[in-house]
């Protein structure tokens, strides 16, 4: 190599450490957000967070409504109930709409992967858990214990977050948890009775609720996948857990033989459900990912008022004056 081709080399090398060291400085030297910018994030973070508060809350209101809109017109066709089989179809229905997405382009997220079932298989279970362990307390407690006990399960989600998660609760949050648990309490007093198997029913219905949504919220940050991707592995694992239970409980074998509901309007209503089932697991994991367990639970608990609403207006539901 030549003298001149070597002091071309040096130049160029010179060139681009200028050019690093400018870089560094520039990066260095950034001015800071201005005020106006600062309060313009602040508003896209609240309007974010407030945008998934209400999708959530409309489409958990919704889902119940079209439960329940199933449940009174079906219900007296058929001998016992079918509440596993109906999550099992919802996650059905769930599983090919998301997949229909994924084929259009319409979202993208990974194939099945053995390691990563594994690493949400736990919400899954605690999901199973909670259902089970509910209907249990149901059948040893009446169900104004049960609201009593649910309004616990929420203090123990903001103590779990507040562990876990070190989210500090405001004392508003508190007061809240207080207005609503003083309240069931007072709905309830007529009715206090209890068991020592309704006790530990509810007990476990407590833990495995808290427990869904922490783990819920630890899988949102540390499982790698899009919120859709979570939606599908949600309703899969939510499928192969539950399917044996239907088979064990005799459920499948007693829509199998009610020919009275082998309709197209039941097909309608159910697939409907799955769709609205998809978009609440959809609402249900931004939620938790944008704000917190103990906002999502603070959110689970004010539906309720919404439902009531409604319910007296399409169902004919009486309200009572405790209730008020």
């Amino acid at each position: 190599m030549t003298d001149i081709e070597i002091g071309k080399k040096k130049a160029e090398n010179g060139d681009e450490r200028e050019k690093l060291l400018g870089n560094q400085s520039d990066a260095g030297t950034a001015k800071p957000a201005t005020p106006a910018e600062q309060q313009k994030h602040k508003d896209t973070v609240a309007g974010t967070v407030a945008f998934a508060c209400c999708l959530y809350s409309f489409c958990s209101v919704s889902m119940v409504l079209v439960n329940k809109s199933l449940a009174s017109s079906y219900n007296h066709l058929i001998k016992g109930d079918l509440n596993i089989l109906l999550v099992v179809f919802q996650a059905l229905v769930a599983v090919i709409a998301v997949e229909i997405c994924k084929k259009m382009k319409w979202v993208e997220y990974p194939g099945f992967d053995i390691k990563t079932a594994r690493l949400w298989a736990p919400v899954n279970i605690m999901f199973c858990g909670m259902l089970f362990t509910g209907m249990a307390s149901l059948q040893h407690n009446s169900v104004p214990m049960v609201t009593v006990f649910k309004n616990i399960t929420n203090i123990i989600i903001t103590i779990g977050d507040y562990y876990f998660f070190g989210t500090t609760v405001e004392f508003l949050v508190m007061v809240a948890f207080g207005v609503m648990l003083s309240g069931a309490v007072a709905a309830a007093w007529k009715d206090v009775y209890i068991t020592y198997a309704g006790m530990f029913w509810m007990m476990m219905n407590c833990l495995c609720t808290a427990g869904y949504i922490l783990y819920m919220k630890f899988a949102t940050k540390n499982v790698k996948l899009s919120k859709f991707g979570m939606v599908f592995y949600n309703n899969v694992l939510c499928m192969v857990f539950l399917l044996p239970v239907t088979i064990v409980n005799g459920e499948l074998s007693t829509f199998l033989q009610t020919d009275a509901i082998h309709t197209s309007d039941y097909f309608f209503k159910n697939t409907f459900a799955g769709f609205v089932g998809f978009f609440l697991n959809f609402a249900s994991l931004n939620c938790v990912s944008h704000t917190g367990p103990t906002t999502y639970a603070i959110i689970g608990a004010l539906n309720k008022v919404p439902i009531a609403i409604l319910g007296f207006f399409l169902f004919d539901n009486k309200i009572s004056g405790e209730t008020w």
